[in-house]
């Protein structure tokens, strides 16, 4: 019985193409929004928790509070010192810890000048190492800054790949930072983030005379020591930096954060994001709902004769309320299929345009089996209950009644 109610839903919906079509479009669009949207933000979200997790999940970076936006350090209210870097290094479980100083200067050669980001770089090698390692730095072509090296900075991969300047920068050409001539010894490898694909490391003091500065730190990381939390070194260096500023807890005017929290923060954030998305994909739906139900309400008025005919022979209420039920059920199902196999496309599409477009693999498409499932059987819930009352309708007719009112 079920299966002859399948075969006539789709016998009759096949022979009502282009208002089947008509009728699953508010459906399949916001499932196909629904499925890029969310595979694209878990997509990211993955690939941003695997560079922490590349990078080790034992690092904390320091910083002073900020007041705005950008990167870590660049809106500081003030810069840290290297007595900051000593209360650091005096915390249990801590083992490196790292200064950074990060500024934008202006870049001069060939005549033509640009602003980009300065990065510090150390001279001692563990420093080195975590930093590195922390920012995903190899280097494509040249080498490493080494001890020694005052006047040698290593270029963002983009200044060889782009025409930033007139040409592209090659190992051995010679910039101009803020006025003060340096040697090109290495180029980075493309990382992928823009922000450090196109910035320049230096020598921390070659930076500071260069850019007139005094010994200041734009941020601190420090690394823990296997077999201690990172989150409890964190308290404690908390409670260092509280202890050696005489500030009251709350009352803290420095950050400290954990690649836990920044991966969360991350995650709640894009969080709210695909729920606004989500939602305004949900309308879309609700409105192909609709729709479902208008043309369910058209096909009970064209098939009063075939109501008749079904019931005169036999057919009980259930029957009818039970083949129109699940023709709308279909129409929801095929709109969800649809949606999911144009939203797999879409974000397959956007990953590769992107990709291609900013050189960058930060955005990929990551795509849930239970989401695809329950996508679906949204859209076959949906076509149900929106044609739950035409069913209703359709199994209340008399038999009589419908064959006089059909002629």
């Amino acid at each position: 019985m079920i299966r002859d109610f399948f075969l006539l839903s789709i016998r009759s919906l096949g022979g009502r193409r282009l208002r089947s079509w008509l009728t699953m479009m508010g459906i399949f669009i916001g499932i196909a929004a629904v499925i890029s949207l969310i595979s694209l933000g878990q997509g990211l979200e993955d690939v941003v928790v695997g560079q922490f997790s590349r990078a080790g999940g034992d690092k904390l970076i320091i910083q002073n509070s900020q007041s705005g936006f950008g990167p870590p350090g660049s809106l500081a209210v003030a810069d840290l010192t290297d007595h900051d870097i000593e209360v650091a290094k005096d915390v249990r479980g801590v083992d490196v810890v790292v200064g950074r100083l990060l500024k934008s200067a202006a870049i001069e050669f060939d005549g033509t000048t640009k602003f980009d980001f300065i990065a510090s770089y150390p001279e001692d090698q563990r420093e080195a190492d975590v930093v590195n390692q922390a920012a995903g730095i190899k280097i494509f072509d040249g080498r490493h800054l080494k001890r020694g090296d005052k006047l040698k900075v290593v270029i963002g991969y983009d200044f060889h790949a782009k025409e930033i300047f007139s040409r592209r920068l090659l190992v051995g050409d010679r910039i101009s930072v803020k006025g003060t001539p340096v040697e090109v010894v290495g180029i980075m490898a493309k990382t992928g983030n823009p922000q450090f694909d196109s910035a320049i490391l230096m020598p921390y003091d070659a930076m500071t005379e260069a850019l007139g500065i005094g010994k200041i730190q734009s941020l601190i990381v420090a690394t823990v020591q296997k077999g201690y939390e990172p989150e409890k070194v964190a308290e404690d260096l908390k409670k260092a930096f509280r202890k050696d500023r005489n500030l009251k807890k709350g009352k803290e005017d420095f950050e400290i954060q954990t690649p836990k929290q920044v991966v969360e923060t991350f995650g709640n954030i894009l969080g709210v994001v695909e729920a606004v998305l989500a939602g305004i994909a949900g309308i879309s739906i609700l409105v192909g709902g609709v729709g479902i139900m208008n043309t369910m309400y058209t096909s009970v008025l064209e098939r009063t004769r075939e109501i008749g005919i079904m019931k005169s022979v036999g057919a009980r209420n259930n029957h009818i309320f039970g083949l129109f039920l699940i023709e709308s059920g279909m129409l929801g199902a095929a709109g969800g299929i649809i949606g999911v196999l144009l939203g797999v496309g879409l974000s397959k599409f956007v990953e590769i345009v992107v990709g291609s477009a900013l050189g960058t693999g930060l955005l990929k498409a990551s795509f849930s089996i239970p989401i695809i499932i329950a996508s679906v059987a949204f859209s076959f819930l949906v076509g149900s209950l929106s044609g739950f009352f035409p069913a209703y309708q359709a199994s209340k007719l008399k038999p009589v009644e419908a064959l006089r009112y059909a002629k």
